[in-house]
């Protein structure tokens, strides 16, 4: 293997193209499950029974997961080629298992492929997944690098994970525009998720830091950007609480109420030690967090 050089891709000699394991690698299936999550509470949200709608239903999942988020896997892994380099030398791109312009190339087909599908269910879900691949390219590209920003990487990244991705979930079962009370849900948990992004970040702080990408962790510290994410996860959920109160469903406002006593709980393991304890909080507070979202959802979906 020849050293990694400029453009951070250190190819193999000999490989002129990716194996099918390398580009499923390159997909990251991990990630698929925060969106597909988010769509299927979408979904329930939308109150629109299953066997109505089921063809669209699988059409959509495909659309959350291995397409749009494996592409923006695709394309965050190409434009990040060189902080993978020394956060991350095994993946695909910067060990040469992906070789030459083949991540960028798995990144442009996978945007026109989740295009095409898109369009292929409703114009408002073709509207959608425009805007989640924009984000998901504005995101990692030289310009304007939106995950260089602390403020607007996080954002970019929650509303597109949790916001779109709910958004389409509901705009697939309605087969339009969902309800005033499911957006008013959607966003107020991709506000939320902006917290749980900056989570994310702990575990790149030393590449951040030398390649200059301004993550919280990466400038103001652990400490402090675990405050800060603690805060935006909270505030929302407590929204979201008085929403579900207002609209007559007291049980439900109360289960997702009990969450963040759970997961407050939770954040104050947390703030001892943020940098040692960010994975374990992400198996803990942000997996109440996401269970909140789903019983958000059955309730919104039991009005319909």
């Amino acid at each position: 293997m020849t050293r990694v050089g400029e453009a951070g891709v250190a190819p193999l000699r000999g490989r002129v193209a990716p194996g099918p394991r390398d580009i499923l690698e390159l997909l990251k299936p991990v990630t698929w499950f925060p969106p597909m999550w988010a769509f299927m509470c979408g979904v329930i949200s939308s109150g629109v029974p299953l066997v109505e709608r089921w063809p669209f239903l699988l059409a959509g999942m495909l659309l959350a997961g291995p397409l749009v988020c494996g592409t923006s896997q695709a394309v965050n892994d190409w434009f990040d080629r060189e902080v993978d380099a020394i956060n991350e030398p095994g993946r695909p791109i910067p060990s040469g298992r992906v070789p030459g312009r083949w991540g960028l190339g798995v990144a442009i087909a996978g945007s026109l492929l989740s295009i095409l599908v898109a369009a292929l269910i409703s114009p408002v879900v073709l509207a959608a997944t425009c805007l989640g691949l924009l984000l998901a390219w504005l995101y990692s590209t030289p310009w304007p690098r939106l995950k260089a920003s602390g403020l607007w990487g996080p954002a970019a990244c929650g509303f597109a994970y949790e916001g779109l991705t709910w958004f389409t979930g509901a705009a697939v079962m309605v087969g339009g525009m969902p309800d005033g009370r499911v957006i008013a849900l959607l966003l107020l948990f991709s506000a939320g998720a902006h917290g749980i992004m900056v989570l994310n970040d702990f575990k790149a702080i030393e590449g951040d830091r030398l390649m200059g990408i301004r993550s919280l962790p990466a400038t103001l510290g652990p400490a402090a950007a675990a405050r800060i994410a603690c805060v935006t996860m909270a505030i929302p959920q407590v929204a979201v609480v008085a929403l579900l109160v207002a609209w007559g469903l007291p049980l439900h406002g109360s289960i997702v109420g009990f969450g963040i006593l759970l997961q407050l709980v939770f954040m104050r393991r947390l703030l001892a030690d943020p940098a040692g304890r960010a994975p374990w909080y992400n198996a803990t507070g942000v997996m109440t967090y996401v269970l909140g979202m789903l019983v958000a959802a059955i309730g919104v979906g039991s009005l319909s």
